[in-house]
């Protein structure tokens, strides 16, 4: 199925919580990176969509939007591909962008840190899709402007009408006006906050602090 939103924001911009929205909007199935972790199978796929070879109706296959990491690598691509797609861009302050990463996703021991095309397919995917911030997700000043700079550049090139730049904490009203569907009697998803996400690595890497 063709993809009807593709999500531009960078992971820890309330992603996850996007992810589960749309999927109660009925815009789903939705596509995050927990969906590759859940299908590593699809992990060379994406290594070679990063070689300039994507498939991505094999991709998407069974997905009918997509937010997070590796999409947000390939928002460009994904909007062209798909150009009846809406896009969300999720923003948040970038120097708490930035401490979330490096207590979450890009923590110094974390996979993504110490990815490697050499250290086997998990190694080989996350060194594909990571693009100027590979050797670069501790330097503060670095990463802090290029989220900027990642959010003007999908602001200039999107048109207006088919973008919706969402902070975390506006709720279901601004996405449920751009998407053309009526708000939902439940709250707005809250999910994989700082302390649930680090509790999830350690359950599953016992001694990781």
């Amino acid at each position: 199925m063709p993809l009807h939103v593709i999500g531009s924001g960078l992971g820890r911009t309330g992603t996850k919580s996007l992810q589960t929205a749309l999927n109660m909007l009925g815009v789903g199935p939705c596509h995050h990176m927990v969906e590759v972790f859940a299908h590593p199978e699809s992990m060379a796929l994406w290594v070679e969509a990063a070689k300039g070879r994507p498939d991505w109706d094999a991709i998407f296959a069974n997905y009918g939007s997509a937010v997070d990491y590796p999409t947000a690598a390939f928002w460009r691509e994904l909007a062209d591909y798909y150009p009846d797609a809406k896009i969300i861009h999720t923003v948040r302050d970038p120097d708490k962008w930035f401490e979330s990463t490096q207590a979450t996703i890009f923590a110094p021991q974390g996979p993504v840190a110490n990815a490697s095309a050499d250290a086997g397919p998990m190694g080989e995917f996350f060194a594909s899709i990571m693009g100027p911030m590979a050797g670069r997700m501790a330097d503060r000043a670095f990463m802090t402007d290029y989220f900027r700079r990642h959010s003007a550049e999908v602001e200039a090139e999107i048109a207006p009408d088919r973008l919706l730049v969402y902070q975390a904490g506006q709720g279901w009203e601004p996405l449920c006006s751009f998407l053309g569907v009526p708000v939902p009697a439940e709250p707005y998803p809250s999910e994989n906050s700082r302390a649930e996400f680090i509790a999830r690595i350690q359950a599953h890497q016992p001694g990781v602090q």
